[in-house]
C-alpha cells in the first residue's frame, strides 16, 4: 500500500498540480489536502497536473491535519527548520525506511507543510518521524513541489532496494527492530489524549494556561514510544477508571 501524501494549507495551485503529477509518477494513489488556500481544481493546477488530472480531481479535502491523519498509523512529516523541533530530525533514509517498515494494517502518510512557514510544532507532533531534506547551504530552501520530488525519489529508491534484496541482507543503517504491534491510527491516539486532557484539567494536574504545553510534552513522549492500539486502549481504560474514581463522593464519617 503506497503512503498517502498530505499537503497542509497549500497556497499555490501550480504546486498542487505539480504534486499531483509527482504522485502519479511515483505510484502514490491518494492526495489529501488540508484546508487548501487556493483553488486546487482551477486552471493552473489542472495545467500542471497533466495526466494526473484524475488523481487531482479525486484529492480529498480535510479541515484539519488531525482529521486527514485519523486513519493513518506511520506518519512522516517534513521540516526545513534546522533546530527547535519537538521530535528529533532524521535523514530521508532513516525516516522513510521507518515509514516502509513491517506489515502495516493502517495507511501510512507523508506530510508537507505550507509554502511560507511549513508545519507548526503541534502539527509536527502528529507524526511519528520528522524528515529533513538536506541542502548544501544553510540559507537554502526548496519549493514545495521540489521538496516532494526529492522525498518521493528517495522513497522510490528505498522501495526498489527493499524489493531487490532478501530482507536478511538489507543494509543495517536502514534496519529497525520490529515493533510488537504496529503504531495505532492517529485518530485513536488523539481521542485518548483529548480524554486525558479533560481529566487532568478536572483533577488539577493541568492548569488552563499551561495545559497546551504540557500536553505537547505528553504527545511527544507517546510519539517517541510509538504506542499501539492495545497501548492506547490500556491508557484510555486507565483514564476512564480514574475519572470514575475522582467523581465518587468521599465517604462521610457516618459510613464508618
Amino acid at each position: 500500500m503506497s503512503p498517502k501524501l498530505v499537503l497542509v494549507e497549500p497556497a499555490g495551485p501550480l504546486n498542487v498540480g505539480s504534486v499531483a503529477r509527482l504522485c502519479r509518477t511515483y505510484g502514490l494513489e491518494e492526495l489529501r489536502l488540508v484546508a487548501p488556500r487556493c483553488d486546487h481544481l482551477g486552471e493552473e493546477a489542472r495545467r500542471m497536473a497533466v495526466k494526473a488530472l484524475p488523481l487531482l480531481q479525486e484529492a480529498v479535502v480535510f479541515p484539519t491535519l488531525a482529521e486527514a491523519l485519523a486513519d493513518c498509523g506511520r506518519v512522516v512529516a517534513t521540516s526545513g527548520r534546522p533546530e527547535g523541533e519537538p521530535l528529533p530530525l532524521q535523514s530521508p533514509d532513516e525516516a522513510l525506511a521507518w515509514l516502509l517498515a513491517g506489515d502495516q494494517p493502517h495507511p501510512a502518510a507523508l506530510v508537507f507543510g505550507r509554502e511560507d512557514r511549513g508545519l507548526s510544532n503541534d502539527e509536527l507532533l502528529q507524526a511519528g518521524r520528522l524528515l529533513q531534506v538536506p541542502v548544501p547551504t544553510s540559507h537554502g530552501s526548496l519549493n514545495l513541489s521540489h521538496a516532494v520530488a526529492v522525498v518521493l525519489h528517495d522513497l522510490h529508491r528505498l522501495q526498489r532496494l527493499g524489493s531487490a534484496i532478501e530482507p536478511a541482507a538489507a543494509p543495517q543503517p536502514l534496519a529497525e527492530p520490529p515493533l510488537a504491534e504496529p503504531p495505532c491510527p492517529r485518530g485513536e491516539l488523539e481521542a485518548m489524549l483529548a480524554d486525558a486532557r479533560e481529566l487532568l484539567l478536572e483533577v488539577g494536574f493541568l492548569l488552563p494556561h499551561t495545559a497546551h504545553a504540557r500536553m505537547a510534552k505528553l504527545r511527544a513522549l507517546l510519539q517517541r514510544g510509538q504506542v499501539s492500539s492495545p497501548d492506547v486502549a490500556l491508557l484510555r481504560g486507565m483514564v476512564c477508571q480514574l475519572r470514575w474514581a475522582s467523581r465518587r463522593p468521599f465517604p462521610s464519617p457516618q459510613d464508618h
